[in-house]
């Protein structure tokens, strides 16, 4: 199985393609393919990239993630339900090369050029969660009728746009597993001490080299996609975890001083950890 780009397992003269998946966790290498993916978290919680974007992700979370944009979600250690998810792939050319540009598909068009950055739902999620655990039991027609009606649904919808990336690259087999090596070193470390030299020696680079090999394909440090790994760590445990302190939840997410974790949190959040908790 290829780590980047990834092969979606769809049969062949299929336009619509609709996966199902209970696990004991997801797929957690980061990986990229040709077709949009629109996926309805039903349960699970941990965190996610998708593009140069971090966050967290929760039961009855929404994404619509555009094609050939890189994304993986890691579940939380801590989690121990099962974890599951309905998506839903199509590429823009599934009904033909022209098909999204009729007239009938105007309304949408903001929304399809949104979803090339990735997208979180923030409103009609309760409609949307019945539609996409409902087509995955219907007839191929039906799920196309369906299908309509959640593009129709989701272009209504408020949404969160989530990664900068501009300039999308498809990753070759090799280098597709060296960025999916480095993500999940990362994610899997990025409570401890992480220092250039261990992650260089990951990719097999000097640290230098490895920190502009870096910037490039991401438009942003390594240094800064650590952060925002912890920052959305500590967002987790701000919301869920009352009985822990500011200072506990700063050293559970990597930082070794106090003023530092709320400097940064707040550079990224627009808010102190303290207000952040009030406000969940």
């Amino acid at each position: 199985m290829k780590v980047l780009p990834f092969s979606i397992p769809k049969p062949q003269n299929v336009t619509l393609y609709i996966e199902s998946y209970k696990g004991n966790t997801f797929y957690e290498k980061l990986h990229q393919h040709k077709e949009i993916q629109i996926s309805l978290v039903i349960s699970g919680e941990g965190t996610f990239v998708i593009g140069d974007y971090v966050g967290a992700f929760k039961a009855n979370d929404i994404f619509v993630i555009g094609e050939n944009l890189p994304h993986v979600f890691k579940q939380d250690d801590a989690f121990k339900g099962k974890t599951e998810m309905v998506s839903i792939f199509f590429s823009k050319n599934s009904y033909g090369e022209h098909f999204f540009e009729l007239p009938e598909f105007d309304h949408m068009q903001l929304l399809l050029n949104d979803i090339g950055l990735g997208v979180r739902i923030k409103s009609n999620k309760k409609e949307l969660s019945e539609l996409i655990n409902t087509i995955k039991t219907q007839v191929k027609f039906n799920q196309f009728l369906s299908f309509l009606h959640i593009l129709n649904l989701l272009s209504e919808s408020k949404r969160e746009t989530l990664s900068s990336l501009i300039n999308l690259k498809k990753y070759g087999g090799n280098e597709g597993k060296r960025m999916s090596d480095i993500f999940q070193y990362t994610m899997n470390n990025f409570h401890k001490e992480v220092s250039l030299h261990d992650v260089a020696n990951i990719a097999n680079m000097t640290p230098n080299a490895f920190c502009r090999y870096f910037k490039q394909r991401t438009t942003k440090t390594f240094v800064n996609f650590l952060i925002d790994i912890r920052i959305g760590n500590a967002c987790k445990l701000l919301a869920k975890n009352n009985d822990l302190s500011i200072t506990e939840i700063s050293y559970k997410s990597g930082f070794n001083n106090l003023a530092n974790f709320n400097r940064k949190f707040k550079a990224i959040k627009g808010i102190t950890p303290s207000e952040y908790r009030r406000k969940r």
